[in-house]
């Protein structure tokens, strides 16, 4: 009969079978069979040396367990917050307004789960809809007017990128016009197109990750 102990079993070999048995309830048996009444002489020799072999799987278990290193579960430090200024603020919309474009306040890579972006649009229509899969939108226009399609079914959709939609029209759209002080959000996977034949400016904020049931 041959005994083996590894990390919480007890592997029995004896008559060409294998039996896997664990510590525990292997020391429960040979303790058993050991206190019982009647118990022979033949009987303790037989359990003796499973019992030895239990013991000391069972001490060599609880050593490898004890200096496995434990993980730490501390949460990691909160991102720092950012303010931005209305005067640093107005000087970003100055900067932009005579050849329009964007500027990135908070992007993902500071460790934020949303993106702000400050923009200026000057006689600009997208040619095709868009839609994500991982992100939503919420725009504050501060200055302008502009219009957006939102929602639909689209038409000849491709995948860009993972998560990422166009399709260059949609049946069901609906017209919206925006102006200063209006709010517009787009949760995603809903198609949207803006058109902007003056100028308009607004703020971006995109929020990322999943969303709870």
């Amino acid at each position: 009969m041959k005994i083996r102990g590894i990390r919480g079993w007890l592997f029995v070999s004896r008559n060409g079978k294998r039996v896997r048995i664990p510590l525990a309830e292997a020391m429960r048996m040979c303790f058993t069979l050991a206190m019982a009444k009647n118990s022979s002489r033949r009987n303790f020799l037989c359990t003796a040396p499973v019992a030895a072999a239990a013991g000391f799987a069972l001490t060599h278990s609880l050593l490898s367990d004890a200096q496995t290193p434990v993980t730490s579960t501390s949460t990691p430090a909160p991102v720092p917050y950012q303010l931005f200024s209305a005067t640093q603020l107005d000087e970003a919309v100055k900067s932009l307004a005579t050849k329009g474009g964007n500027h990135n306040l908070v992007d993902q890579t500071a460790g934020f789960p949303n993106a702000v972006v400050l923009s200026t649009e000057i006689a600009k229509s997208a040619k095709e809809f868009e839609w994500h899969e991982g992100h939503d939108h919420i725009f504050v226009i501060l200055d302008g007017a502009t219009v957006y399609e939102l929602g639909g079914t689209p038409k000849n959709g491709r995948n860009t990128k993972p998560g990422e939609w166009l399709a260059p029209d949609a049946e069901g759209a609906t017209k919206v016009a925006l102006k200063k002080g209006d709010i517009l959000t787009i949760p995603r996977g809903v198609l949207h197109r803006r058109s902007t034949s003056g100028s308009v400016t607004f703020v971006l904020i995109s929020t990322f990750g999943a969303i709870k049931a």
